[in-house]
């Protein structure tokens, strides 16, 4: 099954980080964070990856031309040019590298991406989020409802401590960082069937707005209620939490 990552985006609100490098490859522990994102994939047996490029895009395509001379020593033979890796990480992927334009929203990106999906069931995420969501539980569910696109729902964690008052303004409770109990919010980590691609009608379309709003219209919009961790890399604040999780050896996303 093809998994297809949105990576084509400015990352504004990352900015400290995105000016020189696309967002996707900002670093958690020492990887970019689309690498992550690829093996938690690949750790429940998806391996066949599209990525969709936009801004930047040509420094993901070096990443990956590059990937095993980044990742493992080598013997370059200076006559012949051929290089040869001692160790490293070899994998069993696929990954198919497309510019889907610099403007495009994402929606239009993922219409772009038609020729490579097959006419098959696909998955879709985006290239700054990490959970520990069952992929494969995620795609059972989406099979037997029967609809057009699944959705990973998830609890928002707040930024901030809630403060629970009383009428004489005395703190009844406090909370670190609550996770809302009761919303739930789009997580990425879609299943979506190849009629989805019908509802985008070109470039300017985003993802989120027309498309999901009809199949919601039509009743063919399910959302998949996951309550483990989920996590999206917005600011630099959320980089280094993750970074810390990673460096503890505490990251719930790591399946492999």
């Amino acid at each position: 099954m093809k998994v297809v990552i949105l990576a084509g985006g400015y990352g504004t609100r990352l900015a400290e980080l995105t000016q020189e490098i696309p967002k996707p490859l900002v670093e958690v522990g020492g990887r970019p964070i689309l690498w992550h994102i690829l093996h938690l994939y690949a750790a429940q047996g998806f391996k066949e990856f599209i990525i969709a490029l936009g801004y930047k895009g040509h420094l993901i395509k070096d990443y990956f031309l590059n990937y095993h001379a980044r990742n493992a020593n080598m013997t370059v033979d200076l006559g012949t040019g051929q290089a040869t890796y001692h160790g490293g990480e070899f994998l069993d992927w696929k990954v198919t590298l497309v510019d889907t334009g610099g403007e495009t929203m994402t929606g239009g990106r993922i219409r772009r991406l038609a020729p490579h999906l097959d006419q098959e069931t696909f998955m879709v995420t985006y290239g700054d989020g990490l959970s520990d969501v069952d992929l494969n539980a995620l795609l059972a569910f989406h099979r037997r409802h029967g609809g057009l696109a699944t959705v990973t729902a998830v609890h928002p964690t707040s930024r901030y401590g809630k403060l629970e008052l009383s009428s004489e303004d005395k703190v009844m409770r406090f909370a670190e960082k609550p996770e809302f109990a009761e919303d739930w919010i789009n997580g990425g980590f879609f299943a979506l069937e190849p009629g989805f691609l019908d509802l985008i009608a070109g470039d300017d379309v985003v993802l989120e707005r027309e498309p999901l709003e009809i199949a919601t219209a039509r009743g063919q919009f399910h959302a998949y209620r996951h309550h483990g961790f989920w996590h999206c890399m917005d600011t630099l604040r959320d980089r280094n939490h993750l970074n810390q999780l990673w460096n503890e050896g505490s990251a719930p996303w790591k399946l492999w």
